[in-house]
């Protein structure tokens, strides 16, 4: 996947920051596209983004969410590798009030080290269940956990798990752990192959709060999480209507002039995503304001997501039906990225998302 010496560089995804700015995300994006398919090397681009990417909600939440959707616009997999990094990134800073994750030394969490790769664990799972117990050193994690993508080579992660009294909180765990065993995913997925998730046990790990009961979901940075996990999707969406126009103009330079189809799918894949980098400018705004920082973060949360997802799988049938079978059976990186876009945008719960968003609508939870 090394780009040809007279090949043009990756190009960055501009939500709202000036032109010199994303610039200089041009080696990050180098290496993503060096990385493709290699997992060490993808977590290890994680770890770089870390050092380049603002926390979220600090002034600089666009600039943050434009590394996300260009990592993204490389290569789907590459996003959806770095995404959890970031995250996990974001959680502590919120949790311990300090920077984490950027490169720099950092003090162990009560015996957790704060460097190497995270992941981030929320999932459930039917028939899986992960609990925190207390013990004299804290808590001690037992159980199930379900969906941890990369956990088998990640370092560390923040985990979410029962407690006692029936409430939920977030704790950091070491994966290199004594207790810790990892559960083989039978990963069968054509899409996000290099990103297999599949249940990891615990059978009294050590491991280290964050926040109270209840905290990881109160925080508005549940939200903006949620909203970076978009811009992913996003720069999915970006990465197959570039290769979309690009095929256009190399059939117009053999003389294969666009018809009025074509170009009325690639003018609303425009205005598309015209739409929807404005809106994420304005949303990456008001979070840098201080005016997401309460419930309505989630319903805000909720709006992006939507509206990207529905955008993504609407750009994806349309250059899917523009193009033909061709791409899909002879054009590896295209198949690709198809395959991993369409498996990541499932993180949205499509309908039931909405419903949820209505629900929060009809208590009066809407900018109409």
């Amino acid at each position: 996947m090394n780009r040809t010496p007279d090949s043009p560089p990756p190009l960055a995804v501009r939500i709202s920051s000036a032109p010199e700015q994303l610039a200089g995300l041009t080696p990050l994006l180098e290496a993503a596209h060096s990385a493709v398919g290699d997992v060490p090397a993808l977590l290890e681009l994680a770890k770089a983004a870390a050092e380049a990417a603002p926390l979220p909600g600090e002034g600089r939440t666009a600039f943050l969410w434009e590394i996300l959707a260009s990592v993204t616009a490389v290569d789907v997999a590459a996003g959806r590798a770095i995404e959890p990094h970031l995250d996990a990134a974001a959680i502590l800073a919120q949790a311990t009030g300090q920077p984490a994750l950027d490169g720099r030394d950092r003090p162990d969490l009560d015996g957790v080290r704060s460097d190497g790769a995270w992941g981030v664990f929320a999932a459930e799972a039917a028939g899986q269940r992960l609990e925190a117990k207390p013990a004299d050193s804290g808590f001690l994690l037992q159980g199930a956990k379900p969906w941890c993508s990369l956990a088998a080579q990640l370092d560390h992660a923040v985990v979410t798990a029962h407690l006692g009294d029936g409430g939920r909180a977030a704790f950091a765990v070491d994966l290199h752990a004594q207790g810790v065993s990892f559960e083989d995913p039978q990963w069968t997925s054509r899409g996000l192959r290099e990103i297999p998730s599949g249940t990891v046990h615990f059978a009294a790990v050590p491991a280290v709060p964050l926040g109270d009961a209840g905290w990881y979901y109160r925080r508005p940075g549940f939200a903006w999480g949620g909203m970076g996990v978009a811009a992913c999707w996003l720069g999915g969406a970006v990465a197959v209507a570039r290769g979309f126009r690009a095929s256009l103009l190399t059939a117009a330079d053999g003389g294969r002039t666009p018809d009025q189809l074509a170009l009325a799918h690639l003018g609303e894949i425009d205005r598309t995503l015209t739409a929807l980098t404005g809106y994420l400018a304005r949303t990456a705004a008001r979070i840098d304001a201080g005016e997401l920082t309460d419930t309505g973060a989630w319903s805000e949360a909720l709006r992006i997501r939507g509206a990207v997802a529905t955008a993504a799988e609407r750009i994806q049938t349309l250059v899917s039906q523009n193009l033909g079978p061709g791409p899909l059976a002879f054009d590896e990186v295209y198949g690709k990225r198809m395959a991993d876009l369409a498996l990541y945008i499932r993180q949205h719960h499509a309908m039931r998302d909405d419903a949820q968003l209505g629900a929060l609508t009809l208590k009066g939870e809407h900018p109409w």
